[in-house]
């Protein structure tokens, strides 16, 4: 078990959830209330997690991969942490709208945009460079805990921004 394919078996899992919601008759809202609140509680655990387990590693252990923002970990980090940050503002504004409408649909599509390009950076980045310089022991440490959090929280969590330049001294 590896903390890099736990997140990717993630990434995959909210693809799949936003693309049922897509497939979804705007008319059946008690089918899109359901898929979207397990997302809704998904995306928010998932974040959740990656900053206590996976990020916090990263900073100590990355140098920096691919595409990173101004080639760093912490630059990587940051954009991750401001990602994850727009992405709950994109899930909350999400809930201004009355489900099935064609705002909310288009409010879950912003979402679904936003997570995306985090998700496409997220994996070209922050995976790669800890797939570069973790341990597999540590990968797999780490996992463990990951998959447990997420258990332990399959309803949700509270949804905090967080600071990302506090994020990273705090953890770096």
């Amino acid at each position: 078990m590896d903390i890099t394919q736990l997140i990717l078996d993630d990434h995959a899992e909210q693809r799949r959830l936003f693309s049922i919601l897509e497939q979804i008759d705007p008319k059946d809202i008690e089918a899109l209330t359901a898929v979207w609140s397990r997302l809704k509680a998904f995306l928010d655990v998932h974040a959740e997690a990656e900053e206590r387990f996976f990020y916090p590693e990263l900073l100590k252990l990355g140098e920096g991969a691919n595409d990173a923002e101004d080639g760093t970990v912490e630059g990587e980090t940051e954009d991750a942490i401001e990602d994850h940050n727009r992405l709950r503002d994109a899930v909350k504004a999400v809930e201004k709208y009355k489900v099935g409408t064609g705002a909310w649909i288009e409010a879950v599509g912003k979402a679904n945009v936003v997570n995306s390009k985090h998700m496409g950076e997220e994996e070209r980045q922050g995976l790669t460079d800890f797939r570069r310089h973790a341990p597999v022991s540590m990968r797999h440490e780490l996992a463990v805990r990951f998959a447990a959090f997420e258990a332990d929280h399959i309803t949700g969590v509270r949804p905090v921004n967080k600071d990302p330049e506090s994020y990273i001294e705090a953890n770096g």
